[in-house]
């Protein structure tokens, strides 16, 4: 055989090999992190909607604050309510599942078991809303675009694919950097908006803009008032509206989002119809400020709605990049001066429940000592680690609530007293610099949490000044870390992953814009969520949660506040929605309006 002919040969059988591989390569319809997928590909609708469900409507909401950003890429500014329903990504997630994804723009996926790639088919249907198909183009700039105009979570989450490749007629491949994200293939999938390049290559997407973007979801903007007012249609011709995923969703024919600069006033204006859908964040407010004459009508039903969602983290938030809370026991010895109990009981009526873990509400949350798969992660760091982690577990500071913790001060003051810290003139100094700091809000129900706090520190010798700002001070303020203290709420699933690198990375906190509002940098948390990224069973991820929520709760990033497992809502008597709600709570896409009850509350 000459090497002519062999060369020839063997081309020839590594193209019919390759073709053989891409065309036999098994296609699936979904993507779940762990396990299979719970529906089969000849599933009809999700079991939490009713796809019969008539279409047409309008549901208006109420929303504090302002917006001046309608650009889905750059993450300054404050983006409109609503934005995410223009633009499609490749797969839908849903909700009845921890972390599942089916097919929209990309029909189906084909992923090796090691997760090291990941190709989608797109669906040669897909449109956006001038007509125009949405292409493997678009998908490979949509790419490029959030790698290196992104949020810094964004950049380093989708950086991690490293080269791309066009596979028959409608496949593109992404490539990652090593297969140790397990999470990876799943969050470009169900989180990279699509993006159309022929609109976007024109603009400096890492500026804000008003104007109104092509878009392929299932609803576009029809009109706008900046900082005000922003409407959406729902697109009646819309490629994806009877896709399984979507089947029995998306049903008014217009979103309203009307915005308010004060909360008692957006509250009032739900009382009176001028918005119909309200979820109540407050418990006292719920308990105290809802009888009014349309609920005594039967106008507006109001509901508490249990939920097997974790909670997330809300609390009081030290910027440690700031000297006065860069020592970790005078964040502690802060956490005692919070009486929760008394705010619980005075603020809430007792609504509540003392937040003990970041993954509060689920089999996420850390309990009793570490197991043996937490503890081959969190050994190899214990001279790095506090001690408690290996033999306490984490629990809150708890006092009499009478609104003067006494006990819990005095161990507030022998920490402070231990670390160097003094009363001098009734003000408490080290080095000549007074314990000072402020705590900055936007929202007006935060002061009395603020004051009480205030009052607390203030016999330990503190100074705390609260500030209220606007919705675009304070946003500009958290964009660059310009801040001593704020109130945060942490929102996690029953799959954390790459999210957490946003949250409590070191690399992404030193950069602006990021939600590592704390400013954590510690090697031993990036081995954690490192760790949980790359977990390959149920079982490994629960380990590496435990040790993740273990660091950060005794490194006391936080003071935590309150959680409750149950959904508060009101809404006005036209809308309906289906029986079963999904594991993690209510979805309002599956709503829909009774024409008839519309039609009597003048609601059309």
């Amino acid at each position: 055989m000459s090497s002519l002919f062999r060369k020839i040969f063997f081309n020839i059988f590594f193209i019919c090999f390759f073709i053989s591989f891409y065309a036999n390569a098994e296609k699936m319809h979904g993507l779940a992190m762990h396990g299979s997928p719970k529906y089969n590909v000849d599933f009809t609708h999700l079991d939490y909607v009713n796809p019969l469900a008539p279409k047409g409507g309008t549901l208006r909401y109420g929303v504090y604050g302002s917006f001046d950003n309608l650009n889905r890429v750059a993450f300054k500014g404050s983006k409109a309510a609503g934005l995410g329903y223009i633009n499609d990504t490749l797969m839908r997630r849903v909700w009845d599942e921890a972390f599942t994804l089916y097919g929209l723009i990309a029909e189906y996926v084909s992923m090796p078991e090691d997760r090291s790639s990941i190709t989608f088919f797109i669906n040669p249907k897909a449109k956006f809303h001038d007509g125009s198909s949405i292409t493997r183009e678009d998908v490979l700039f949509s790419l490029k675009t959030f790698q290196t105009k992104g949020t810094p979570n964004q950049k380093k989450t989708y950086g991690k694919v490293v080269s791309t490749e066009l596979v028959d007629a409608n496949g593109i491949k992404m490539n990652f950097v090593n297969n140790e994200d397990k999470e990876l293939p799943l969050i470009i999938a169900g989180f990279l908006p699509i993006i159309k390049k022929s609109y976007y290559e024109k603009l400096d997407v890492t500026k804000t803009f008003l104007d109104i973007p092509i878009g392929s979801g299932p609803y576009k903007i029809k009109e706008l008032d900046p900082g005000k007012r922003i409407v959406y249609s729902r697109v009646q011709n819309y490629w994806a509206k009877d896709l399984p995923v979507n089947k029995g969703q998306y049903n008014f024919d217009t979103l309203t989002y009307d915005y308010y600069k004060d909360s008692n006033v957006l509250l009032e204006a739900f009382k009176v119809g001028e918005y119909d859908y309200r979820r109540e964040y407050n418990a006292k407010r719920w308990q105290t400020s809802y009888e009014f004459e349309a609920l005594n009508r039967g106008d507006v039903i109001l509901k508490e709605m249990k939920n097997d969602r974790p909670t997330g983290m809300n609390a009081l938030v030290f910027n440690t990049r700031k000297k006065i809370f860069s020592n970790p026991k005078v964040r502690q010895a802060l956490s005692y001066a919070y009486d929760f109990n008394w705010v619980n009981k005075v603020l809430y009526d007792g609504a509540y429940k003392r937040t003990n873990s970041y993954f509060e509400n689920s089999p996420l949350a850390s309990r009793g000592l570490p197991s043996e798969l937490e503890l081959e992660l969190l050994n190899p760091w214990k001279s790095q680690l506090p001690n408690e982690i290996f033999t306490k577990t984490y629990q809150a500071p708890e006092s009499d609530g009478s609104g003067m913790p006494r006990e819990n001060l005095k161990i507030a003051k022998q920490i402070l007293s231990d670390e160097g810290w003094k009363i001098e003139n009734n003000k408490l100094m080290k080095d000549g610099e007074e314990f000072k700091f402020e705590f900055l809000i936007i929202s007006p129900s935060l002061e009395k949490i603020g004051l009480a706090f205030q009052k607390t520190l203030k016999t330990l010798g503190i100074t705390m000044e609260v500030r209220i700002v606007d919705s675009s001070q304070y946003q500009s303020r958290l964009l660059n870390y310009d801040f001593d203290m704020i109130s945060n709420t942490w929102r996690v699933s029953l799959s954390p992953g790459n999210e957490q690198q946003f949250y409590w990375g070191s690399e992404v906190g030193k950069k602006e814009g990021s939600k590592n509002y704390a400013g954590v940098d510690s090697e031993v948390v990036d081995f954690l969520i490192e760790k949980l990224i790359g977990a390959k069973s149920r079982e490994e991820l629960t380990a590496a949660v435990h040790a993740l929520d273990r660091v950060l709760l005794w490194g006391h990033y936080v003071i935590p506040k309150h959680h409750s497992n149950i959904d508060r809502i009101g809404y006005w008597n036209f809308l309906e929605y289906p029986e079963e709600i999904p594991l993690y709570g209510l979805v309002i896409e599956s709503w829909w309006s009774n024409k008839e009850k519309a039609k009597q509350l003048n609601k059309q």
